[in-house]
């Protein structure tokens, strides 16, 4: 079976060679851009079941968390007892088949782009292309610095605007997409909630 968790890292750790985007077209998209920007920004705290869909058509469903700035959780449905939370410092990734976790800086994953306090579609965030079809309007994304380093879909249903997925292309061309569903903003989450605890010692760790 193919590691799950490992097809989540891929989604979240977009600093793998992807193919770039092309170029934004003659169209002056400003305004859905900035609609798009201050949408995000002021995405403060929400919850949402999700299903994240692998490029094989397998799919996991679950529960998503986020209150921004730098705290997210991705709790998955029984039997997988994987999840991933980000604490505003690092974020963890608990492979349940394993029995450990891995971690790094928010800074140095994609997660960053959703969990900065200060949201902008500009600076390292590069917007390749914006287009819409009969569902979406749809932003492609990549980092300024090296438009080959990583690209992502950003998804959203119009009036109003709400982000409904997003879907991530790897080097090999297989695609990743989670898909929310119930979206709740301005969620009060209980205390604990993004705090890193092993469930083998059921203790909480927390980052000094």
């Amino acid at each position: 079976m193919i590691s799950f968790m490992r097809i989540f890292i891929v989604a979240l750790f977009l600093l793998i060679a992807c193919p770039a985007y092309a170029a934004p077209d003659a169209v002056d998209h400003s305004g859905d851009i900035k609609a798009v920007e201050q949408y995000l920004q002021n995405l403060e705290s929400a919850r949402a079941r999700f299903v994240q869909t692998a490029h094989d058509g397998t799919q996991f469903p679950g529960t998503f968390y986020l209150e921004r700035p730098g705290k997210l959780r991705f709790d998955y449905d029984p039997p997988v007892e994987d999840f991933v939370v980000a604490d505003g410092f690092f974020i963890y990734f608990y492979d349940a088949a394993l029995g450990e976790q891995t971690n790094a800086p928010i800074g140095q994953t994609l997660a960053d782009f959703f969990l900065r306090r200060d949201l902008k579609l500009e600076g390292d965030i590069s917007v390749q292309n914006v287009t819409r079809n009969e569902q979406f309007l749809l932003i492609e994304l990549a980092q300024a610095d090296d438009l080959e380093a990583g690209s992502l879909t950003l998804a959203f249903k119009e009036g109003p605007l709400t982000l409904k997925k997003w879907r991530v292309l790897d080097a090999q061309g297989l695609i990743t997409e989670v898909e929310l569903f119930y979206l709740k903003t301005d969620i009060t989450h209980p205390g604990g909630l993004f705090v890193y605890a092993d469930p083998d010692r059921g203790k909480v760790r927390y980052n000094d």
